[in-house]
């Protein structure tokens, strides 16, 4: 008699054959896919459909069909496949430990973050980085992160936060819209068409309040992500209260202007997050110790500006 576990346990190989047949709905595709002869794909699936008792496909002149034991039992075997897949992916890359799986802001990693990366890899080629895009608090642990640059306060429970830095904030517009709408006074703004971001729904309040300027503030369009606010600023839709430094391409190429001139300091500012456990773990070491390079770097560009 089979032993009932080795009979519900497949060989991969034969659960690979039956998953690319099911998928691409032909055994000769799946012979092609696995480099296969259409022979050895139909052995490994009649000796699968053998070894659980069951029909997995109907068999016809035009092809073959799933039947519909067969249809749930693929979607098991995908999920399966892909998760061992993944985990074969994880223990190849973790052989040396040098693997940094890092959370991201979108607009700070694609702006600032992103276009720096290469230094890291050039000075760091032995880590390999992970990318995963996070806002907010989150749980390191169930999301398999090392760290995170986070925008906000420095209370993360159990974690360690390392100041980056501060963001410095500016009303900002297209010269046409600047044409259009002469702003003499800091007041001549709660009239104007103001952008607002549903992230930072109080910004526009703390600018005004920094001036001591009482009154409220115009709703014009509200938007959920940086990139599309940039663009509407642009085009000449409203004035936007933004983080200069992610904006120093459309400022260096005056497509945005200043509108009016007073910065103030955002009541976020930037860490480098990690939890406690991994404080000291290699690659989270190495790329805080050279965030904190580049971050230094710019700030003495701006200096020199």
């Amino acid at each position: 008699m089979v032993n009932l576990s080795r009979k519900l346990l497949p060989s991969t190989s034969a659960l690979a054959a039956f998953d690319s047949v099911a998928r691409l709905g032909s055994f000769s595709a799946a012979a092609e896919e696995l480099s296969l002869t259409q022979g050895a794909i139909s052995r490994q699936v009649s000796g699968l459909e053998e070894q659980l008792g069951i029909l997995l496909f109907d068999r016809t002149s035009r092809g073959v069909n799933l039947t519909v034991v067969g249809a749930e039992y693929s979607k098991t075997v995908a999920s399966a496949l892909a998760q061992i897949r993944y985990a074969s992916l994880q223990a190849m890359t973790k052989q040396h430990n040098d693997q940094l799986n890092l959370a991201i802001l979108p607009t700070f990693g694609t702006r600032w973050l992103m276009p720096r990366i290469p230094q890291f890899v050039a000075r760091h080629p032995e880590i390999t980085l992970n990318f995963a895009t996070r806002i907010g608090v989150f749980d390191f642990d169930r999301d398999g992160i090392d760290m995170a640059i986070h925008i906000g306060q420095p209370n993360w429970p159990g974690a360690d936060c390392t100041f980056l830095m501060d963001e410095m904030v500016a009303p900002v517009a297209s010269p046409t819209f600047l044409k259009s709408h002469p702003i003499g006074r800091a007041e001549d703004l709660l009239h104007m068409p103001l952008l607002h971001m549903a992230s930072r729904p109080g910004a526009w309040n703390h600018w005004f309040e920094s001036l001591r300027i009482a009154g409220t503030p115009s709703q014009a369009m509200r938007f959920e992500q940086f990139g599309s606010v940039a663009q509407a600023c642009i085009a000449g839709l409203g004035l936007a209260l933004m983080p200069l430094f992610l904006i120093d391409s459309e400022l260096a190429s005056g497509q945005l202007v200043e509108a009016f001139p007073h910065q103030v300091k955002s009541p976020s500012s930037y860490y480098a997050v990690a939890p406690l456990s991994k404080t000291d773990f290699r690659p989270v070491a190495a790329f805080r110790a050279w965030l904190l390079e580049e971050i230094g770097r710019y700030k003495e560009g701006l200096v020199e500006r």
